[in-house]
């Protein structure tokens, strides 16, 4: 089951809401904490998405834990309730524990970052101006407090009961399977934020594998010229790597695009790829950079595969073969992902000039795209040496747009060539009508994507122009 149902029907805390059960609006947010590096880290996560598997060892905190003891309102409360902050109240625990999980984290304290705190809840009655004073009072607070805890003081011995918890009892291993055998093979899950969107009701009972928390599938790393990414990384793993920062310096600008934090703190890369949506953000994210895939047969209960069973090798660019069409056969799973810095004199200073995302979606955060675009590009001196676009949302798959990348190669960059280039992308495309938009809106869309990554990544070259279509 989901943490959500054991919080409420087992554990009887009714503070967490059911709303939307898909992660949207925030209502069963609740916090989970784990000791890592040596510290103890919370992240906001919507619990209705949440596998149980992927809580057991760790702390989950409701609404109802972060009350004093006395009866007296915690700062986060009182500043919602002193601006009004609130009407029926249904979403408001999902607010405060959002801004529970800013006050426990380790973001300077600002109006502004108090604020994306709350990018995963949505509330329906009392308007976001109220809820925006009292984020600035909660940052107020913290800064007066000069970083020191403003909730129930247990907190400070949460982490060594966690690791007392973990050494005496230990905790699930996390490839151990679940529940009854009903298919010969056991479904992977990483952090479910699809999964259980699509299956929530088939995944209580189906025979399950749960591979969150395996160190052997985490981690960002650095070998030679290569990225390597475990597929269990979540978007916020990226987005606190400095080998990532340093690799993409508008990282934090793009991540802001999709989903919200909550959903960023669970969401795996590797489960975006296998979810195989023709919009998947990171997917189209990692097309641009050429990613490999490295899969593994038959995933054993300690998160390797067998020590004989072969690997293979495969870019993410052939991963598609049709909508929701893998070129991966049931029992395998994706141990690793890797991707090359392009070019090999590959410089620091070039960095933020060879990479852009760009993503339209019918509200601004928390939503699917409509067309999401990415591109990496490497220049010699004016000429374009190496490029690679990759589009979501105008075919039956993610798409790379071979051709028009082909076409960008060992030109001058001009207003021109970039006209040229989408006329091109428009051949490779095939985009439906449906609830994101027209076929012919999507198609408009990818054109005005695609120079928005050239204004983006060049705006010294005065490309103001593009904008207006010819």
């Amino acid at each position: 089951m989901v943490l959500l149902d054991l919080i409420r029907y087992h554990q009887h805390l009714m503070g967490a809401k059911i709303g939307c059960r898909e992660g949207d609006c925030g209502a069963c947010t609740v916090l989970v904490g784990q000791v890592a590096n040596g510290n103890i880290e919370y992240r906001s996560m919507t619990s209705c998405l949440v596998p149980l598997a992927n809580a057991d060892g760790k702390h989950i905190v409701t609404v109802e834990g972060i009350n004093f003891s006395d009866g007296e309102l915690n700062p986060i409360q009182k500043a919602m309730a002193d601006e009004g902050a609130t009407q029926c109240g249904f979403c408001t625990p999902g607010f405060i524990m959002s801004l529970a999980g800013f006050c426990l984290g380790d973001k300077e304290a600002t109006k502004g970052n108090a604020i994306a705190a709350v990018d995963g809840n949505i509330c329906r009655c009392t308007g976001y101006k109220s809820i925006e004073r009292a984020c600035g009072r909660v940052a107020e607070t913290m800064k007066k407090k000069n970083g020191k805890n403003i909730l129930p003081p247990y907190f400070s011995s949460i982490k060594k009961r966690l690791l007392e918890l973990n050494k005496t009892n230990g905790y699930l291993p996390q490839g151990v399977e679940t529940g009854h055998a009903l298919s010969l093979q056991p479904i992977i899950v990483g952090g479910g934020t699809d999964l259980y969107v699509q299956k929530h009701d088939e995944l209580i009972d189906v025979q399950s594998r749960f591979v969150f928390d395996h160190p052997e599938l985490n981690g960002i790393s650095k070998t030679g010229n290569r990225i390597f990414v475990g597929p269990s990384a979540t978007v916020t793993d990226l987005k606190n790597s400095k080998l990532i920062q340093d690799i993409f310096p508008d990282f934090d600008r793009h991540a802001w695009l999709v989903s919200s934090t909550p959903i960023r703190n669970m969401a795996t890369i590797a489960g975006n790829f296998v979810n195989a949506s023709p919009i998947g953000d990171f997917t189209i994210f990692f097309l641009a950079l050429n990613a490999q895939l490295i899969l593994t047969p038959s995933l054993s209960t300690s998160g390797e595969g067998h020590a004989n069973a072969p690997k293979r090798e495969l870019p993410l660019r052939k991963f598609y073969k049709g909508y929701k069409q893998l070129d991966k056969n049931p029992e395998e799973y994706i141990e690793q992902i890797w991707f090359e810095l392009p070019g090999k004199n590959f410089k620091p200073a070039c960095r933020q000039a060879w990479f852009n995302f760009e993503k339209v979606s019918k509200r601004t955060n928390l939503d699917i795209a409509s067309v999401n675009s990415a591109i990496a590009i490497t220049m010699n001196v004016e000429a374009i040496s190496e490029a690679a676009i990759s589009a979501g949302g105008v075919g039956p798959t993610p798409l790379f747009l071979k051709k028009a990348s082909g076409f960008l190669e060992q030109k001058k960059l001009s207003e021109e060539l970039i006209h040229e280039t989408i006329e091109i992308a428009q051949t490779e495309i095939s985009p439906i009508s449906d609830a994101r938009g027209s076929a012919e809106y999507k198609r408009l869309l990818l054109g005005q994507l695609i120079k928005a990554h050239f204004i983006q990544l060049f705006p010294g070259l005065k490309l103001e122009r593009l904008l207006v279509t010819p």
